[in-house]
């Protein structure tokens, strides 16, 4: 755990940017595709926006972010959008591409600060050896991007409930497995935070970081 004097502070803002960019996409593309298949609920609470304001959830957006800088690793949850499926006119199958929409929309959003990242690799290796050149905190930025989005669109695939896997595995599976989910939700939270502090991140981090070396190399 770092201590206070020890953290670097722009770092921290770049990621707290990213994270809540990253958590509006995520978000704001769940409402949007549940607005094309029929349900507007999103919609109309203001949920289709990239401003962060909407999407942020006390503890998951703004505490857990800020305490998880003190072990080196940012990570948080944006405020769930709200689906209604009874205006879906196929409930199963549109609640799946709900759910798919907001991990799909990190990784492309992973794709767009990965391109922004070769492109600096390749036209300012010199001024990236150091951390002192005017484009480093872009190139920071482009790689907390890649990062994190990654991260997001890993661990919200996982099939426990309130993460996205779980509403597309139960639309996937027989129906008695959505009734199973439905009774672990109320729970949700508690097996997030379990989830969190289980060691599970590091499980995701490892090849995660391959990859990314892959993909700065």
């Amino acid at each position: 755990m770092e201590s206070l004097a020890n953290i670097d502070w722009s770092q921290v803002l770049i990621g707290m940017v990213v994270l809540l960019f990253s958590l509006s996409i995520h978000e704001s593309a769940h409402a949007w595709v549940a607005n094309r298949l029929g349900d507007s609920t999103g919609r109309y609470l203001g949920r289709i926006t990239l401003n962060p304001i909407p999407h942020i959830d006390l503890i998951g957006t703004i505490i857990f972010p800020l305490l998880g800088m003190l072990t080196g690793f940012m990570f948080g949850w944006a405020k769930p959008v709200p689906v209604n499926t009874a205006n879906l006119k196929n409930p199963r199958r549109d609640h799946v591409l709900i759910a798919a929409a907001g991990p799909v929309s990190n990784l492309i959003a992973a794709l767009g600060f990965l391109l922004v990242l070769r492109l600096m690799i390749g036209f300012f290796p010199q001024e990236l050896e150091g951390n002192h050149s005017v484009v480093y905190p872009l190139y920071v930025l482009s790689f907390t991007g890649v990062f994190l989005n990654l991260i997001l669109a890993v661990f919200n695939l996982i099939p426990v409930p309130p993460l996205d896997g779980s509403w597309v595995l139960a639309g996937i599976l027989p129906a008695r497995f959505g009734d199973l989910f439905d009774a672990i939700r109320p729970y949700s939270f508690i097996l997030l935070v379990a989830l969190l502090w289980s060691g599970l991140i590091d499980v995701l981090l490892s090849p995660v970081l391959a990859l990314m070396h892959v993909l700065v190399s």
